[in-house]
């Protein structure tokens, strides 16, 4: 089984939508399992349109919920409080859960045992399928923390679900950045393909997720998106890449193809022949002769002269 993650060092680089094209062109080898890891704002759904068949809660962490009936409204925990979750109220305290941190001081100190520590919803998970295999993804609850958990969580669903069902390839849609949900996403990944575009800070972010990848020795590849909108910069890009040991899988042309797919719901290589679709499938011929190669080294920026 090889597990493949589409990642950028920042966002609007184009990364859903090579990877929805990725998985319409794995899946006409058979069956692709997706996995949208970016649960912070997922967007994969869009374009792959999935039926939800299973749906399931994700709790982690816990958070302090006052009894009004029990509070002897004394203040102690307010006072005690570092992050200024509880309001002192006429009658009662009571907890603000986008501030709680679920640290507890108030549950212990309570004289009158009014504050309960209940499991935190911090949001939902589904299985599903779509026209090009199964799927699982998630969407955490504005403001709520532990994203790399459930990250962890979509992975493990994933493998385990592709193991059931003889599905050989699963191609995951990262957060971009390099963050606790980027990482989580690469944990145990066979390949990583990033995906920048010919800008200042699409280089610098680009070293930045190379970096990481490094740290945790998964092999990398980049795509270039517009690369002509900037084709100098795109020379560069790929010079520092071969320095590092960096495979290019290729250059995406700016085409408004990519708009017009996303208009319809479907993959940009679903849509009639066009430059950027054509060049999406020599990426995808190449990253899979590459998926299963593990350079010998990495070379990450800080030690780069």
């Amino acid at each position: 089984m090889r597990e493949i993650v589409v990642i950028s060092g920042k966002g609007g680089t184009g990364k859903t939508s090579v990877t929805a094209a990725l998985a319409h062109l794995a899946s006409q080898d058979g069956p692709v399992m997706l996995c949208d890891l970016d649960v912070d704002a997922p967007d994969l759904h869009l374009l792959l349109e999935p039926d939800r068949a299973e749906e399931h809660e994700f709790v982690s962490g816990f958070e302090a919920v006052i009894d009004p009936e029990l509070c002897v409204n004394c203040g102690l925990c307010a006072g005690l409080c570092r992050f200024g979750a509880i309001v002192q109220g006429p009658r009662a305290c009571s907890v603000d859960p986008m501030r709680c941190e679920g640290c507890k001081v108030c549950v212990q100190f309570c004289p009158a045992g009014a504050v309960r520590f209940e499991p935190r919803h911090c949001g939902q998970w589904w299985s599903s399928s779509m026209r090009f295999g199964p799927m699982v993804h998630a969407q955490l609850f504005p403001g709520s923390e532990n994203s790399g958990r459930l990250v962890a969580l979509l992975k493990t669903e994933a493998r385990e679900r592709c193991e059931a069902q003889g599905v050989e390839t699963i191609l995951c849609d990262g957060a971009p950045g390099i963050g606790c949900p980027v990482i989580a996403s690469l944990s145990g990944a066979s390949q990583a393909v990033i995906v920048t575009e010919p800008t200042p800070s699409g280089l610098h972010d680009l070293l930045r997720v190379a970096d990481l990848c490094a740290h945790f020795r998964i092999p990398v590849a980049v795509v270039v998106n517009k690369y002509d909108l900037n084709e100098a910069n795109t020379d560069e890009l790929e010079r520092q890449c071969r320095e590092r040991g960096i495979a290019v899988l290729g250059r995406l042309p700016h085409d408004e193809i990519v708009v017009r797919a996303m208009v319809q719901g479907k993959a940009v290589t679903e849509l009639p022949q066009s430059p950027f679709a054509d060049a999406l499938r020599g990426v995808w011929e190449r990253l899979a002769s590459v998926a299963a190669y593990r350079p010998k080294t990495i070379i990450p920026t800080m030690q780069a002269k």
